[in-house]
């Protein structure tokens, strides 16, 4: 549906096009926002303003209402130009993935897209270059959900290739919901790396005023400066507000709600650290020191790995082919890792078939334990591998490189149930 003939009018007077910060004076009441895309599901007599806090409202309109032009937005252009390096400060490499810490509205649409330059980011905070020299590339421009293990492969190997010329630590901005998959599989390929490698995103995209992208990255940059510390971290507020941020390991965290600011939580381990608005690290545990060894990536990946979830009821005939068909399954079973007893001579039989079958737990805090009931028991007779306290979608990404990276079934197995890169722990701790 179009505008009504005089609202185009009024908007065409007064030059108004998409993306223009307009004042509205609507009987009596004034509006200011950025002027949206008019849609099928809006009346004719509607705008409809991006406001100051980031949300959308919807202004009816009449002929005595005045629209006039407040701004007009700036054309986005690529930015690549890389500021000379300061002396004395250590070099970051950004590596954009794309997501919503890369994102921008497109108002011609309404919709969010990937930003294409990695530049544009970095000048958004330009604080960031008082710290530390930045070189930024895109290497992906892609929604998190689009994320591949071909995606993992090559940004682990250009992680690599980066410190291994010299860059003090590799930031990675990239979309919130698959971030944890990402972080574990990178944690696995790149094993003992020498240098921080920081995975940041955002729950809100950079044009928004409530934005969490810049001091997310500014958090990121403090730690790579002055955390001396080496690994695969995910970093994003530990707040609703912007006074604190945790540090994570990229194989311990998930993100637990959809939209909140402090989505992202360590699970069944305490944070690696905190950082405040000033840049003030705690450290809540040991870790590596950055070293000046070189980085490794051991990229392999087994494609023939599922992971499951089980339901009540679930049926073994449902999976028998997806099961039999893989070489590796993840169950994220219920409790302390059980699945009905239909299921069990599936198992066994995938098992006896070489099939590497791992069982976790769907309640993610807590360690798996399947010697303490009857349906636990025969699944170990049955032959199955539990992993402790590993989260279901670590131990996904850690069975693809172990199967990828061993040369037998029991090898993998002995991969799976022993540490590599912080996943698991025999401990349980009271948080």
């Amino acid at each position: 549906m179009s505008y009504a003939d005089f609202l185009t009018k009024k908007l065409t007077g007064a030059s108004a096009t998409e993306g223009c910060m307009l004042s509205v004076e609507v009987k009596g009441k004034s509006y200011k926002g950025v002027l949206m895309p008019h849609h099928e599901f809006s009346a004719e007599d509607i705008l409809i303003l991006k406001v100051k806090s980031g949300y959308n409202i919807g202004i009816q309109v009449d002929p005595e209402s005045t629209i006039s032009v407040l701004d007009r937005p700036v054309e986005r252009v690529r930015n690549e130009v890389e500021d000379a390096p300061k002396e004395g400060l250590k070099t970051i490499v950004l590596i954009g993935t794309g997501g919503t810490i890369a994102s921008y509205v497109d108002y011609r649409t309404g919709a969010v897209h990937p930003a294409l330059s990695t530049s544009d980011m970095v000048n958004a905070v330009p604080e960031i270059k008082d710290i530390a020299n930045l070189k930024a590339k895109v290497l992906f421009s892609i929604f998190s959900e689009n994320m591949t293990v071909e995606h993992w492969q090559k940004l682990a190997e250009t992680i690599a290739e980066e410190i291994n010329n010299g860059a003090d630590a590799v930031i990675i901005p990239h979309g919130t919901d698959t971030m944890g998959y990402t972080a574990a599989a990178v944690s696995f390929m790149l094993g003992d790396v020498p240098k921080p490698v920081v995975f940041v995103g955002a729950q809100r995209s950079s044009d928004r005023p409530s934005s969490d992208a810049s001091s997310n990255l500014m958090a990121a940059a403090r730690f790579c400066v002055n955390g001396d510390r080496a690994g695969v971290f995910v970093i994003m507020h530990d707040t609703p507000g912007d006074d604190s941020f945790a540090v994570h390991f990229g194989t311990r965290v998930r993100k637990m709600h959809t939209s909140r600011r402090d989505a992202f939580k360590s699970i069944n381990v305490p944070p690696v650290a905190h950082i405040d608005k000033d840049g003030k690290i705690d450290f809540l545990c040991e870790g590596r020191r950055v070293s000046n060894d070189k980085a490794v990536a051991n990229v392999g990946m087994c494609s023939d790995v599922v992971l499951l979830q089980f339901y009540p009821g679930m049926d073994p005939e449902i999976f028998r082919d997806v099961i039999l068909k893989s070489k590796g399954v993840v169950i994220s079973g219920s409790g302390l890792g059980h699945v009905n007893e239909n299921m069990v001579p599936l198992l066994k039989e995938a098992c006896d078939a070489g099939v590497v079958v791992v069982i976790t737990s769907q309640c993610l805090n807590g360690r798996t334990n399947l010697n303490v009931y009857n349906t636990g028991r025969d699944m170990l007779a049955a032959g199955v591998v539990t992993v402790q306290d590993m989260l279901p979608e670590t131990a996904y990404a850690k069975l693809k490189w172990a199967l990828a990276n061993t040369t037998s079934v029991d090898a993998a197995k002995e991969v799976m149930k022993n540490p590599l890169a912080d996943e698991m722990s025999d401990r349980r701790l009271l948080l």
